[in-house]
């Protein structure tokens, strides 16, 4: 499959020599998307391909989807009826791919809707992106590359990383959790994981680099399988920490049904990995959990939680959070902001139901009104900020170290990073800090959004 890659990348170089070609990616989705969104990247350019922000003046423009949210599908409609003009005045080629293309109903909506639409790709047929382009260069077919399987793990795509000291390596693929809500596991496909050895060779490479922050990313992390030698994800935890020239390691998404002890030690014995732990709740209340199928229970979610801030020093949870799951009353609803506040949530990430064709959830007759759902929407986001400044308070006077990510947005004279625990902190550098560095600082103010904070 590599060699076939390979070839393909060779010939379609060859077509583009000397012809100063642009490419534009356009993400819509989780850091997956994003990490696929990498690997497109990494092919694209070694096609002979530069990159270019504003798709309108690219010569190949890639759209990589998500079908988790409504939004999603309108966002991808608007982008394909702009670049339809675009495409009526020069020669474009326009690749769709990602989990939407995965969807059967998508998949007919595209080809019959859209029909100037070069090549549609799949979750699982991403590695064959070189010849899909080359065909749809010489040959000038609609190319259809799309496949209802697991899918194999490949291993080797070249890669363009979208930062210099922040990376994500992924270390999963799929789901088996089957929530009844979600489309993932039918457009993903079931759980493949990685050899260990190969995500342990991923980020000793990147350290190498001069990379300092690795994310691990699987749609469900602590379900990791790997062989006699890293058997699992707490075991792997700590193989990465091992790595030198790694200072920080983040992972996104566990599952609270698979939240081991063995994870909870891992973590409060690597001072590496992040104080921030993110812990999907959904509902608060267990009769919606149970419709979920999420398999806990909100007494369950409650103890795990405690559970994580007993044992590990100075962690803070952050939390996924939908709102007018169908069937939701009024006091199911009462049970998540009860959640919320017993747990204090750092961040939530607040999501209001939206059916999403062919999951159990869509099905339903008792859908909530939207005029409720958004209701609860706003009650749950007002209890939410309600805390934030409290939540930011505790910071002041600490010593926090950062990963100096950038200079501020709002004055150049000022560098941000990022705490332990994902707060952004803006402070005033030294002479000898540069972007990528790992710095104290002493925080000084705390404002709704951002910390402040001062080098020591």
């Amino acid at each position: 499959m590599q060699e076939n890659q390979e070839k393909f990348i060779e010939k379609v170089k060859e077509k583009n020599k000397n012809k100063k070609l642009k490419y534009s990616i356009l993400t819509m989705g989780c850091q997956l998307n994003e990490n696929d969104s990498e690997k497109i990247a990494g092919m694209l350019t070694k096609m002979g391909y530069s990159e270019i922000d504003d798709y309108k003046k690219a010569d190949l423009v890639v759209f990589n989807t998500c079908c988790v949210r409504e939004n999603a599908e309108e966002r991808l409609f608007g982008k394909l009826g702009e670049i339809k003009k675009i495409k009526e005045s020069k020669n474009l080629i326009l690749a769709i791919g990602g989990c939407m293309m995965q969807e059967k109903n998508m998949l007919e909506k595209i080809k019959k809707s859209y029909p100037f639409v070069n090549v549609i790709f799949g979750t699982h047929t991403m590695q064959n992106l070189p010849e899909d382009i080359y065909n749809a260069i010489v040959k000038n077919e609609k190319v259809k590359d799309v496949i209802d399987i697991d899918g194999e793990i490949y291993e080797g795509l070249p890669i363009k990383r979208n930062s210099k000291y922040r990376a994500s390596v992924t270390i999963m693929y799929g789901c088996n959790n089957f929530c009844s809500y979600c489309i993932v596991p039918y457009v993903r496909g079931r759980e493949r994981s990685r050899k260990p050895e190969r995500i342990l060779e991923e980020v000793e490479e990147l350290a190498k680099e001069g990379y300092k922050e690795i994310t691990l990313l699987g749609q469900n992390v602590n379900s990791y399988k790997g062989n006699e030698k890293i058997k699992n994800f707490a075991e792997l935890l700590n193989a990465v920490c091992k790595i030198e020239g790694i200072e920080r390691v983040n992972f996104i998404s566990p599952h609270p049904k698979d939240f081991t002890d063995d994870v909870i030690n891992a973590i409060a014995n690597n001072s590496k990995i992040s104080r921030i732990i993110h812990l999907p709740l959904q509902s608060g209340n267990t009769k919606v959990l149970n419709e979920m199928n999420r398999k806990y229970t909100k007494e369950q979610y409650l103890n795990l939680a405690e559970k994580i801030k007993n044992k590990v020093e100075g962690v803070v949870l952050s939390t996924d959070i939908i709102v007018g799951f169908p069937g939701e009353t009024d006091e199911e609803f009462e049970d998540t902001l009860d959640v919320v506040k017993k747990v204090n949530f750092e961040q939530i990430f607040m999501f209001i139901y939206s059916k999403r064709e062919g999951t159990v959830a869509a099905k339903r007759e008792d859908q909530v009104p939207e005029e409720i759902k958004h209701k609860r929407f706003e009650k749950l986001k007002e209890l939410y900020e309600s805390r934030v400044d409290e939540n930011n308070e505790k910071y002041i006077n600490t010593i926090q170290k950062l990963l100096i990510e950038d200079k501020s947005k709002n004055n150049d004279k000022m560098f941000e990073g990022r705490t332990q625990t994902n707060k952004v902190v803006i402070f005033e550098p030294n002479d000898t800090n540069e972007i990528g560095d790992i710095v104290s600082v002493k925080i000084t103010e705390a404002h709704k959004w951002y910390l402040k904070g001062e080098i020591i």
